[in-house]
């Protein structure tokens, strides 16, 4: 596959498109506003530059990624000729059924199109497709071009050749891709970040730690070790039997609430929202989300050097 349509300008579409367009894609990125396109590009030649910086990319290979991708605001002009099509536009069900026919109207029968959602199940997806079977979903993780992880959702109805085809594209552009055995709601990632969340917000209700001890707590533990290490992995390197005996004297004590913290939803109704209303679990000022934003992905390019220099590591021990 050669030929990438990316659908949606937005952080999700505009980071995959750059990944596209690194690993040597033809991409075309497509949005109803222009001004959206221009903001992308902005912010792809913004994170290219980043990595010229960290001796990541050559000055010549961000020329390069910069020349593989096309902006349009025309649908049917960015479809022509596409290997795979991945929609990244707002999560309005009818907004992206609609596009899909539009989608399967110009593209060919071999073409593959993806969904970047987290919300909907793909059986809704492709409730009015001509052909189901090459629907898949993709969903990557923000900011896609620098965190590794795509979880792959087929359905009993998907190709396996479609399956197989995404994933080696996936890890072609350096994606650690994973394929869901079954579809369940909020797949793998978020619904363990959602069972951590719930023990976090209980502890705050319960006065036992502040968010900011939390986030201590988590940077210093398991984000120190999961990057390297996961948690299956680190339960087998600490003894299964510890683990029995751990998991067996929590369980009871963990809450098990099924509705949002009340201090959550207060949070929200005042406009709470984080870093874009400058205020959330902390306080912002107006110069910070850039800084914030920066500091983040500064972080996480770190990172993911030394992950690829395990990488390699581990690839010459194979060898």
């Amino acid at each position: 596959m050669k030929n990438m349509t990316v659908l949606g300008a937005g952080i999700m579409g505009h980071g995959v498109a750059q990944l596209f367009a690194q690993a040597g894609k033809n991409v075309r990125i497509q949005a109803r506003r222009q001004e959206s396109l221009d903001q992308a590009r902005e912010l792809i030649t913004n994170s290219l530059k980043i990595m010229v910086e960290k001796d990541m990319l050559t000055t010549s290979e961000m020329k390069a990624t910069q020349a593989r991708i096309t902006y349009t605001t025309n649908l049917y002009e960015a479809l022509q000729d596409a290997d795979f099509v991945l929609e990244s536009i707002p999560e309005v069900l009818e907004l992206k059924l609609d596009t899909y026919e539009i989608v399967e109207s110009v593209v060919s029968e071999k073409t593959i199109i993806s969904s970047n959602t987290s919300t909907f199940p793909l059986k809704d997806l492709t409730q009015r497709a001509k052909h189901p079977e090459r629907f898949i979903i993709t969903h990557f993780f923000n900011p896609p071009q620098l965190v590794p992880l795509v979880e792959i959702v087929k359905v009993a109805v998907t190709e396996e050749k479609v399956i197989q085809a995404t994933y080696h594209l996936m890890k072609e552009i350096g994606r650690s891709p994973v394929i869901l055995q079954k579809e369940v709601p909020g797949f793998i990632v978020n619904r363990i970040q959602v069972a951590m969340l719930r023990e976090a917000f209980h502890l705050m209700e319960m006065g036992v730690a502040t968010a900011e001890d939390i986030d201590i707590v988590m940077k210093g533990s398991m984000g120190f070790k999961w990057a390297f290490c996961g948690p299956m992995e680190s339960q087998d390197l600490a003894g299964l039997q510890t683990t029995k005996y751990m998991v067996e004297n929590l369980l009871p004590e963990l809450s098990d609430v099924k509705e949002p913290p009340a201090f959550l939803t207060e949070m929200v109704e005042n406009n709470q929202l984080g870093i874009r209303t400058g205020k959330g679990f902390y306080t912002y000022a107006d110069n910070q989300a850039a800084e914030k934003i920066r500091k983040r992905d500064d972080d996480f390019l770190e990172l993911l050097r030394l992950l690829n220099r395990e990488k390699e590591t581990l690839h010459s021990y194979s060898g």
